[in-house]
Parts: structure tokens; sequence; C-alpha cells
């Protein structure tokens, strides 16, 4: 039982020093703590890296459908991989049955990556 629980008290700050290593988006829907919005971000620059398509599924027929804060998380794992700094115009719909799950939810977003606005004012001005 003690080598149980000084495993246990050496591994505590080793995952803790895991967790912390993984920087927070300075950019975050403070609603489900990641940076995935439904709409569009008029008010700062950025540029688009692509669309994100997730695909969240219920594990069995008595589960509740997904929650948006998890399909806004898996939107943000797949915009992550590609470097983005946010999503926008995140969509999602019903879960449905198909043949390989007992409800599947969709969702799709656009993966943008913040730009400075000197890099923004040099994009959009005209060059000599």
């Amino acid at each position: 039982m003690r080598i149980l629980i000084a495993a246990a008290l050496v591994a505590a700050p080793l995952t803790m020093a895991v967790a912390k290593d993984k920087p927070m988006p300075a950019f975050v829907n403070e609603d489900v703590g990641v940076p995935v919005f439904p709409y569009d971000l008029p008010d700062r620059p950025y540029e688009v890296l692509g669309e994100v398509k997730a695909g969240v599924r219920k594990a069995t027929v008595f589960s509740k459908s997904p929650s948006q804060e998890k399909i806004y998380k898996e939107l943000w794992e797949r915009a992550e991989k590609l470097g983005a700094d946010a999503v926008i115009n995140a969509k999602y719909g019903d879960a449905h049955v198909t043949l390989t799950s007992w409800g599947k939810t969709n969702a799709t977003g656009t993966a943008i990556k913040f730009i400075s606005a000197p890099a923004a004012q040099s994009a959009t001005s005209p060059s000599d």
C-alpha cells in the first residue's frame, strides 16, 4: 500500500508538468474553453489555413448526443495540427445513426491564423 501511495505522489507532479507544457490559446471562446467560434471574427486580420472537419460519435444508442463543447474540442484538435490560432464559422448538425455508429455528429469550420497589423496592411496595399 505504501508503494502505491509513493508512486502516486511521484507521478502527480509529472502529469501536472506535462499539462503545463501545452500553451493555452490567447483567444478563447469562454463558453467552451477553446478558440472555436460559430461566427466570423472581422475585427482581427487573419489568413485562412483551410477547412477542418470532425465527426463525434455516441458510444451507445442510450448515450447522450455529443455536446457543443465536445464537438468544438474535436474541431480545435484538428485545427491545431494545421497550426491554427482559431476556428471560425463552426457548424454542426444533429446526431444521426449510421451503419457503424449509434449516432454521429458532423462538424465543419475554417481554421485561421492571425496576422499582425503591419503584415495585414502590406498584404492589402498594392506594390509599386
